[in-house]
């Protein structure tokens, strides 16, 4: 099951891997919304997430699919909660209080702590990235206009989702709901 891609380097290695949260249907549409809108178009590669990793190694999918369906199985859907924005400098994101993620978060990395890049191993704070790399003026712009209108909202994270990167588009690579088994 392991892909290759061709890397900047020219060099053939494991795609990497990116981990989001699955978010409830609702959460989900409505960070979509928010992304299609303020996101600029021609940058807007993949839909509205809420990235754990971003970098773990594809060579090792199959140990990251099992270490993934094990945690995840174990676990049921919890309520988070959409607190705020935060100002980006190129852009603007959701603020996610989610505890329960952030602790799952750090498990997942403890187990993987010898290859995770260095954004990978920055303190993990939850977000979903509405718009990114305009202009500081242009995201202070959004981050204004949104900061008037904005107000908390409750959803649910019911698992996580595993993507190959290859330089594009993400590429759907498994699915992991809290409590069930992977798809």
């Amino acid at each position: 099951m392991n892909e290759f891609y061709r890397g900047a380097d020219g060099v053939d290695a494991a795609a990497p891997l990116i981990v989001t949260a699955l978010l409830d249907a609702d959460a989900a549409a409505r960070f979509e919304s928010m992304r299609r809108a303020y996101f600029p178009a021609a940058r807007n590669k993949t839909p509205a997430h809420l990235t754990l990793f971003h970098a773990l190694p594809g060579a090792q999918m199959s140990d990251i699919e099992d270490e993934l369906a094990e945690r995840c199985w174990q676990m049921e859907p919890f309520r988070a909660r959409a607190s705020g924005l935060r100002f980006l400098g190129a852009g603007v994101a959701v603020n996610i209080d989610a505890p329960d993620l952030v602790a799952l978060h750090t498990g997942i990395a403890r187990s993987w702590a010898e290859v995770l890049t260095p954004q990978d191993r920055q303190r993990f704070n939850p977000h979903v990235t509405v718009q990114n790399k305009v202009s500081p003026a242009h995201a202070r712009q959004t981050f204004d206009a949104l900061q008037a209108v904005f107000t908390p909202f409750d959803l649910t994270i019911e698992g996580l989702e595993l993507w190959h990167y290859r330089g594009g588009p993400w590429e759907a690579a498994g699915r992991f709901p809290f409590g069930g088994a992977p798809v």
